[in-house]
């Protein structure tokens, strides 16, 4: 059975680590691109938000018994196979995966003006992410 405590904690996490990555990015383009703190600061906390959304699919396929990911993509497929997530939001957690992969693995291939853009508007996929979840499990 899915711990909704669980489930609420990681979400707070993630709107923690969204709102943070949203502030320090609310500068120019150049003012991003010169500033490697502010882009260390956002990184770090886009990295944060996108593992604590694979932490709640993790938690939800765990507890519900539907079956052994081979990846953290994977995750996501599952999910939608039982009904947690919608196609779209599928792809968008996909690439939200990959773009932290990069963050994590291979930091000198990061395009920044692709963080740049990622930080001010794709991270609110996240949120829509966590909104699906707390539909489908049930959580106000």
């Amino acid at each position: 059975m899915v711990d909704r405590d669980l489930i609420v904690a990681k979400a707070d996490v993630v709107k923690k680590h969204v709102d943070r990555a949203l502030l320090k990015s609310q500068v120019s383009i150049s003012s991003f691109l010169e500033d490697r703190d502010l882009q260390d600061i956002v990184l770090f906390n886009l990295q944060m938000a996108v593992q604590n959304c694979i932490d709640i699919a993790a938690h939800i396929i765990s507890a519900e018994g539907y079956g052994v990911p081979g990846s953290n993509n994977e995750m996501f497929y599952l999910l939608e196979e039982n009904g947690f997530l919608e196609t779209f939001m599928v792809e968008k957690m996909i690439k939200a995966v990959g773009f932290r992969n990069l963050v994590v693995h291979e930091y000198g291939k990061l395009d920044m003006k692709e963080a740049y853009e990622i930080s001010r508007n794709d991270i609110r996929d996240l949120l829509a992410y966590l909104k699906e979840i707390f539909k489908k499990a049930g959580i106000h």
